[in-house]
């Protein structure tokens, strides 16, 4: 299958969707793969393979490779005056969007627009996965707990009755603008950073020496496919920097070693929020757990590599999701009515 990697976009997570790109590229072994980056300006460019390097980008050479347009049912070459456009022969659009542009939506409804297949959560996923305020209300909805939470605007006054907490702005992953705060002193100054990447904000307990787990998965023909469960590196706080290395990841990482009755409850949750909801993705859920209770941190709708370090078989995975991909119903359109009302017009 002929496939194009879309990344870029106008996000605070521009440069690790270019990082997560240039990783995917060496781990989808099957199948032909294209590169279309979509730059600050919102301008796509048709990346050749070899060029693929993240000096590229942050150099602006890739304003030097072939500019090209987004229509109906694909990507084409923009042609010229003694020329045509082209459809440039994709099949598939696999999305490392990180973030704006990506996990919020943006192009999931312009690949519905124009009837371009597509890897990745649909629009309304995408709205809940990427707003952390939602992902818990959605969360609450499905029986998947999570850890209790405050919601506050950047005209509000906000409160905090027990230390420490963690700040998070409400629509970034990555851990940006996400602080770990110990006390009053250091509270304002956190909301102040959280407040720059969003007008809400919501604040969490902290939970010194809490389980860490990820797991990621799809569905294939209506069945699970499950990653193996990763506990992440541990530390206090996985900071930007380290998620930021994270997304270059391409072996295969170890198993945890985790009790069978927590490996269960873990897959009974991911299976509780992928649901319906996620077809057509494989996402990434990160979860805590207390006094052996599973607890939602948050989802990866479009995780960094799409998680290929996770899968035993990464390259079985993704091609059983792109055989597997939701078909958008068409909606016929007959104009009854309207010939009705004129029918009866005429009478």
């Amino acid at each position: 299958m002929k496939l194009g990697i879309i990344f870029g976009g106008l996000s605070y997570e521009h440069e690790i969707s270019i990082v997560s790109a240039i990783a995917v590229r060496d781990v989808i072994k099957n199948h032909n793969l294209s590169f279309i980056f979509l730059d600050e300006n919102r301008d796509f460019y048709l990346i050749p393979n070899d060029k693929m390097k993240s000096k590229l980008f942050s150099s602006g050479e890739y304003k030097k490779c072939e500019k090209i347009d987004i229509d109906k049912n694909g990507f084409y070459t923009k042609g010229g005056l003694f020329s045509k456009e082209k459809k440039i022969e994709i099949e598939t659009i696999v999305s490392t969007m990180h973030g704006g542009d990506g996990e919020d939506g943006i192009l999931s409804s312009l690949f519905d627009f124009y009837n371009i297949p597509y890897l990745a959560p649909r629009t309304e996923a995408c709205v809940v996965s990427s707003n952390k305020y939602l992902t818990k209300s959605y969360a609450s909805e499905v029986s998947v707990k999570t850890i209790d939470y405050k919601y506050f605007t950047i005209n509000e006054k906000i409160k905090v009755d027990k230390f420490p907490c963690i700040v998070k702005p409400v629509k970034l992953g990555s851990s940006i603008g996400v602080s770990v705060v110990n006390n009053e002193k250091e509270l304002d100054y956190a909301c102040d950073v959280a407040f720059e990447y969003d007008e809400a904000i919501i604040i969490e307990s902290f939970i010194p020496g809490v389980k860490e787990y990820n797991l990621a998965g799809c569905k294939v023909n209506g069945e699970f496919v499950y990653s193996i469960i990763e506990e992440p590196q541990k530390t206090d706080f996985l900071d930007f920097d380290k998620k930021y290395l994270d997304f270059a990841r391409t072996s295969t990482t170890e198993k945890a070693l985790v009790d069978e009755k927590i490996e269960l409850k873990l897959k009974e949750s991911f299976s509780k929020i992928y649901n319906t909801f996620f077809e057509g993705s494989l996402i990434r859920c990160d979860f805590f757990v207390v006094d052996n209770e599973v607890y939602l941190n948050e989802i990866n709708s479009i995780p960094g590599s799409l998680s290929n370090y996770l899968f035993e078989d990464f390259n079985k995975t993704i091609d059983g999701l792109l055989n597997s991909l939701p078909i958008k119903k068409r909606v016929p359109i007959s104009y009854e009515y309207v010939n009705k009302i004129h029918a009866n017009k005429g009478k």
